[in-house]
Order: C-alpha cells, then structure tokens, then sequence
C-alpha cells in the first residue's frame, strides 16, 4: 500500500485534494493511505510516508522538509499548481507514483 502525505499551511486546503485522490486511486482498484497535515506536522508525520506532496505555498520549505524526508529515503515534492488549483486527484496522484518510483 503506497502512503501519501500532503502538506500545506494549516491541512485544510489539502483535504479536498485528498478526497479527490482517494476517489481516483478506488476508481484504479489501488490501495492507498493519503492524508493531509499542517506544515507544522509534516515533520513528525513524514516517517510513516512513502512520498511527501507540499502545497504550492509552502514551496519556500521544500527544501527543510527534502532533508529531513532523506531520514527516510523519501521525496518531497511541490503539488503541481494546476493539479493543486482545479483539485485534480488523478494528476496529483500519478506525481506521487513518479515519486515512489512506481
């Protein structure tokens, strides 16, 4: 099971693109856990991840968070705007994969 995380600045405006995600990734028959955490989470929260997704406007941590998420072997990523902005499950979804490396 592929675990994503979303981050963003208080995890309110992830969790439409979480829902969005979860409906695609059922539509696929995967398995996957994808929640959504504050910026202030993102760092306890990481070690259970396989892959790190950050809203456009925490896009100035990418870099803090990338080396912690290297505890780990993960990724960090910024959410792809477009995919952020129209709440794109599917595209948000396929980032993380590339990510994983599935």
């Amino acid at each position: 099971m592929k675990k994503i995380l979303l981050a963003c600045s208080s995890g309110m405006s992830t969790s439409l693109l979480v829902t969005k995600m979860e409906e695609h990734v059922q539509s696929l028959g995967d398995e996957a856990k994808i929640w959504a955490v504050g910026q202030d989470q993102a760092k306890k929260e990481m070690e259970h991840a396989d892959v790190v997704l950050i809203g456009p406007q925490m896009s100035f941590l990418k870099d803090e968070l990338q080396e912690e998420a290297e505890k780990y072997g993960i990724q960090v990523a910024v959410i792809d705007m477009v995919a952020y902005g129209m709440a794109d499950g599917k595209k948000a979804y396929e980032q993380a994969l590339s990510l994983i490396g599935d």
